[in-house]
C-alpha cells in the first residue's frame, strides 16, 4: 500500500530514472551493497513502495545504516554511497 494506506504504490522511480517495482529490488539476502542497490532501496522506501521498517526487515538493515544511505544520497548525490567516498566525506566533516 501506498504511505497513506489507500492506494497501492506499484512502482517508483529508481535512481536511473527507470521504473523500480518490488520485483526489481535487490534480492532480501544481498551482503553485497552496491551503489545501485542501496539508492534502489531508498528510492524505494522514498517513493512509498516499502516502508522504512519494511525495507529494515527484509534486509536485514539497522535503521541508522538505512539513514546513513539515505542522508549520503543527499548530501552527496549517487557518489557519497559509496564506501570509499563515505570515509571521504566523513572526514571531510569532521574538519
Amino acid at each position: 500500500m501506498g504511505r497513506d494506506g489507500r492506494n497501492p504504490i506499484n512502482h517508483v522511480i529508481g535512481p536511473d530514472g527507470s521504473a523500480l517495482t518490488l520485483a526489481d529490488l535487490p534480492p532480501a539476502r544481498t551482503q553485497r551493497w552496491v551503489i545501485r542497490r542501496k539508492a534502489e532501496v531508498v528510492a524505494a522506501v522514498q517513493g512509498g513502495l516499502l516502508s522504512l521498517d519494511e525495507a529494515c526487515m527484509r534486509y536485514r538493515l539497522t535503521m541508522e545504516e538505512y539513514l546513513s544511505w539515505q542522508n549520503a544520497i543527499r548530501r552527496h548525490g549517487l557518489a557519497g554511497l559509496s564506501a570509499t567516498r563515505a570515509q571521504h566525506y566523513r572526514a571531510a566533516t569532521q574538519h
